[in-house]
């Protein structure tokens, strides 16, 4: 197999920021940071009825507000509690808006001028954590089929791999690793150890975003970065056929394999938690887009902050997951098939 020599990597695969990195981090600090939604609105937000007419209910600058068809949103006035009507600046001035809750407190209907639109379930269910995938086949089994197979050969033209530990670079990155617990897609463990690694680089970039990021009051919260091939094998061969575009195919290996990718999200530097994105990690639906327009405007606001702050070192966003992002030379490296525990 040949190796570029570093220096030739760096001069084929020169960094060219997205068109996106010019919005944040740098244009942050004249970007105020959007006050909480009211609560008692976030069980209102989500979207309703069919698949060929959305009507999304968000949160933007203050305002509970509509968007049908993806046509501009239009603001709400508040008249009392679950109900609203459109403003004067509106084409539908006056007509109301009249929301229905269930027991969980989150609406289930939204009626407009006497038209019901039904909520779609598309985030987890009220008091849970993550949306799941029934696999195909059992995990287990799949992973003792995984392990017997071999990565595609990739010929020649990679770099040699240098995994670290972000962590070991930088303690205050945190890691919550969705892989090694039952907390992820599959709803079953795949690492034997909570642990993560990036190739060398890309790991010296996140150290100094999440530095960065300290300016704002947050930190980097990591849920996976390199993943050994035969755990991409078995997420092909788990998921079904419909949500194939959410996964890597194993017979060109992931960016993942590479130790060039990462999935992660913010968290408060005080309180230590989590912030509230859009959606959930590892979502397999259109709330997991960069770009997509509903949820509040603090939600988006952190999504943009993170999207920013990674694309300004390096880093780009994966277009259908907002947590997804390469670093800009992953092509340079080889394919990678090593358990954790076999990284020194």
């Amino acid at each position: 197999m040949k190796y570029y020599h570093e220096a030739e990597a760096a001069e084929l695969y020169s960094y060219k920021p997205s068109l996106g990195s010019d919005r944040l981090p740098d244009n942050t600090g004249q970007i105020k940071k959007p006050a909480a939604a009211p609560a008692r609105w976030l069980g209102l937000v989500g979207e309703y009825g069919p698949d060929d007419a959305i009507l999304y209910i968000l949160e933007k600058d203050g305002r509970l507000c509509t968007l049908f068809r993806g046509k501009g949103s239009e603001p709400l006035i508040e008249t009392s509690q679950d109900s609203f009507r459109f403003g004067e600046e509106s084409s539908r001035e006056n007509q109301s808006v009249v929301f229905k809750r269930d027991s969980n407190d989150r609406a289930t209907r939204v009626t407009i001028r006497g038209e019901h639109f039904y909520r779609r379930q598309i985030e987890p269910e009220s008091g849970a954590a993550q949306l799941r995938v029934k696999p195909v086949r059992p995990v287990p089994e799949l992973i003792k089929e995984a392990l017997s197979c071999r990565p595609p050969d990739e010929g020649i033209y990679n770099r040699r791999s240098d995994l670290v530990e972000p962590t070991k670079l930088d303690r205050t990155i945190k890691l919550d690793i969705h892989y090694a617990t039952t907390n992820n897609l599959f709803g079953a463990a795949f690492y034997s150890e909570s642990r993560t690694f990036l190739q060398r680089p890309a790991a010296q970039a996140l150290v100094r975003i999440n530095q960065k990021l300290k300016e704002f009051g947050y930190g980097l919260l990591v849920h996976d970065a390199y993943r050994p091939w035969y755990v991409t094998k078995v997420f092909w061969d788990a998921t079904p056929q419909d949500k194939k575009i959410f996964v890597a195919d194993p017979s060109q290996g992931s960016r993942h394999n590479r130790g060039a990718a990462v999935d992660l999200t913010l968290y408060d530097l005080k309180s230590g938690k989590p912030v509230e994105m859009v959606g959930t990690c590892d979502e397999t639906t259109d709330r997991s887009r960069p770009d997509y327009p509903g949820g509040t405007s603090l939600q988006r606001w952190h999504r943009d902050l993170l999207r920013g702050s990674m694309e300004a070192d390096g880093f780009n966003v994966f277009e259908l997951e907002w947590w997804h992002f390469d670093y800009y030379d992953w092509r340079t490296y080889p394919i990678g098939n090593q358990r954790f525990d076999e990284i020194e």
